[in-house]
């Protein structure tokens, strides 16, 4: 469909805004408490402005948790245009305020193009992500989240993210407490020297979190975070993990908003709290880490099964900012093609960015253009 000609009025106004789909299949497929995906059914965003700076983002709507699809964000991003474009990337916060009015539900959308609006606007300003963020440090470590696959399957896995220099493994738990203690355990055989996170994706009922946790205390492990161990929508359930667990809890389905981070902060209801910007976009994003901070909650980032695009621009997200106890960036190393190069370079399970490239830095590869 033509659109009609229009005059930028500086050389930050949005001139276009692009969305296309990203298909990336993974090495193998990815199991959690409340689906199964096999590939990356993403959507690149891209956005131009006057002076020719093209800045991207990518949009990871993961069904099992958001109920978003790359149809669905397609078709947003779509609606989005006449918002967008015309619009002076430099007013970002007032434009996201538009979409949010808009489309309050697509927020892998939304967040998409957030991404894309601040990397073209860093990009046309000649300054990394990270440092409009406030360049509070440029190397971030993160975790490796394993399946809910086979107990000699996670053991394997847990064996091989270790030599490649995991610290820290997640594990994907809330089928069955027996069985996922079994799988607890064949990780902590095979890895014994690396901390343990349990990611429960909202599969348990409040006494099942805690049978789990005292079947491991008896066999004397002690996992260092318990994330999201009951469904999102039982916060009463979720504090009383909090108050009998022994360890530091997370919520992360159950926060969308700053709102839902107050109400938790209120109630007692988590010690961590998971900033995803596909679940809240990158302005919300920015006020749940404020509330965090007030109420003396601990930040954690995570990603949906986003590619090295949303992944870099969560690592200058937390880079920029500081503060973040817990990091869980890895998605990107679940699939088996990269379509892009830049943002990072990792060594091990540690990213580092580039002081001297402006916006994430991401590009896409020539053969995927």
């Amino acid at each position: 469909m033509a659109r009609a000609a229009r005059t930028p009025t500086t050389p930050t106004t949005i001139v276009r805004l692009d969305a296309e789909p990203l298909d990336i299949p993974l090495h193998e497929p990815f199991a959690i408490a409340t689906g199964r995906v096999e590939a990356a059914r993403n959507v690149l965003v891209r956005v131009t402005l006057a002076d020719g700076t093209v800045g991207l983002g990518e949009s990871a709507p993961f069904p099992p948790s958001g109920g978003e699809t790359q149809e669905t964000a397609l078709a947003a991003l779509h609606g989005m245009v006449p918002l967008v474009e015309c619009h002076d990337a430099a007013s970002w916060r007032p434009l996201s305020e538009s979409l949010l009015a808009s489309f309050e539900h697509q927020t892998t959308a939304r967040a998409g193009v957030e991404a894309a609006v601040l990397d073209a606007l860093t990009r046309s300003w000649g300054i990394p992500l990270f440092q409009f963020f406030g360049g509070v440090q440029s190397q971030v470590e993160t975790d490796v989240s394993i399946p809910i696959v086979a107990p000699a399957r996670v053991a394997e896995l847990a064996r091989l993210h270790a030599r490649q220099g995991a610290a820290t493994l997640k594990l994907k738990v809330g089928s069955n407490v027996d069985d996922d203690a079994d799988r607890v355990l064949a990780l902590v055989e095979a890895a014994p020297d690396c901390d343990l996170i349990l990611d429960g994706n909202q599969g348990y009922t409040p006494i099942e979190a805690l049978e789990l946790l005292r079947a491991l205390k008896e066999e004397d492990v002690e996992p260092v975070l318990f994330e999201q161990p009951v469904h999102r929508h039982d916060l009463e359930g979720l504090r009383f993990v909090t108050e009998r667990a022994g360890i530091p809890v997370a919520a992360d389905e159950s926060v969308q908003t700053a709102a839902d981070a107050l109400r938790i902060a209120r109630m007692g209801a988590a010690n961590v709290v998971n900033i995803k910007l596909m679940k809240a976009g990158i302005v919300e994003a920015l006020a749940i880490a404020a509330v965090c901070r007030a109420a003396n909650i601990d930040l954690m980032i995570g990603a949906m099964i986003e590619s090295r695009l949303g992944i870099a621009t969560s690592a200058h997200f937390i880079a920029g900012l500081g503060g973040f106890h817990y990091i869980d960036l890895d998605t990107a190393m679940l699939l088996a093609d990269d379509p892009f190069t830049g943002g990072y370079t990792q060594s091990g399970m540690t990213l580092t960015l580039d002081p001297a490239q402006p916006g994430h830095g991401v590009q896409l590869r020539e053969s995927a253009e």
